[in-house]
């Protein structure tokens, strides 16, 4: 671990020097990766000098004890010192370990969310409603933006199915574990016999790709142009502004209508299709790692019941993590970090587990 830690140090400085060369300034698209490289590792260097501040005191603390004719007021300071420093190292060699665990490229990256009702009918699509409250008011406590880029909203209430981006710097990182199918158990409004139904909505979060990573040949895509429908303002059925992208090679389509004009429905449309087009890169690149994703808490398996909302009992059961939280009404309102921070700590135990 010290020579990795000393290995990145030096790269450290090195880019220090780079970014700060007017000859790389100019090239942004460089100067860019490097910064971007730079952010990465400075946490690490920072854990790391305040790591190297510790073992320096515990060999001040042990060279103290050394001498035979110390005072004893003196050798018990210099005892509690070092527990203490030895402590403080412990905790900062764990640390390091998780910071030196391989990052996810993707972290850093906007996402796009998928949600569709799924068994339940009208509360399953009134559950689909509570969850896309529930991401957008997370994205709003995170500072992140949120875009709608498709959607169909039935006239009974809730969301059949919508898709939309989170923009916000690690906005994957913290929502990429909340891929699967999320399971409610209440009694609808409707029902008066009060009992329990169960209904669920399925979530896939994907990150977005960038044009560097997917690139779609024109060739391949057939754009079809038609009147939206349902719900809607002025444009609805009297313009051609609903576009329907397919991408033959793979079969994928897309749809989107919620914008007036068609160019934006078309961009939209596109960067979804991208999206999925790199999910389905990722998968072929995860089968051939399978064995580490078994251990892994983020699988992003859509078909993986993964978390139970029981509304009786007011509390939220993770299945992966066995972990349940009481506070319903503060969770569905976007207060979900416990649950993320758990996730990931699970995610990263496992890996550290594998590693060793």
């Amino acid at each position: 671990m010290l020579e990795k830690l000393d290995f990145l140090a030096e790269k450290y400085a090195e880019l220090n020097e780079k970014i700060s060369n007017p000859e790389i300034i100019a090239d942004q698209n460089l100067w860019k990766k490097l910064v971007k490289e730079h952010a990465h590792i400075e946490p690490i260097i920072q854990k790391y000098n305040e790591y190297s501040k510790v073992l320096a005191g515990i060999d001040d603390a042990k060279e103290m004890l050394a001498d035979k004719q110390l005072d004893k007021e003196f050798r018990e300071m210099a005892e509690m010192e070092l527990e203490q420093l030895t402590e403080k190292k412990e905790t900062f060699e764990e640390e390091l370990r998780v910071l030196l665990l391989p990052k996810d490229p993707n972290d850093d990256k906007n996402v796009i969310v998928e949600i569709r009702a799924g068994a339940g009918g009208s509360e399953a699509a009134l559950f689909a409603g509570d969850l896309f409250r529930m991401f957008t008011r997370y994205a709003e406590r995170q500072g992140w933006k949120s875009e709608i880029m498709s959607s169909n909203i039935p006239d009974i209430g809730g969301i059949k199915e919508i898709i939309f981006l989170i923009e916000g710097n690690g906005a994957y990182s913290r929502l990429k574990y909340e891929s699967g199918v999320h399971r409610v158990q209440r009694i609808p409004t409707t029902e008066s016999g009060g009992r329990i139904h169960t209904s669920t909505a399925t979530v896939a979060v994907l990150p977005e790709a960038e044009d560097v990573e997917i690139e779609v040949n024109a060739n391949d895509l057939r754009v079809d142009v038609y009147r939206s429908s349902g719900n809607g303002g002025q444009s609805v059925n009297t313009t051609d502004s609903a576009v329907r992208i397919t991408h033959e090679p793979t079969g994928l389509v897309v749809t989107c209508q919620d914008e007036k004009s068609q160019l934006k429905n078309k961009e939209k449309a596109l960067k979804i299709l991208k999206a999925r087009l790199f999910e389905i890169e990722q998968q072929k690149q995860a089968s051939e790692i399978a064995e580490n994703r078994k251990s892994q808490v983020g699988s992003g398996d859509r078909s993986e019941r993964i978390r139970t909302y029981n509304f009786p009992q007011g509390r939220i059961s993770d299945h992966r993590i066995g972990m349940t939280i009481y506070q319903l009404d503060a969770f569905l309102d976007g207060d979900i970090d416990e649950m993320i921070n758990a996730l990931t700590t699970s995610d990263q135990a496992a890996r550290l587990k594998q590693n060793a």
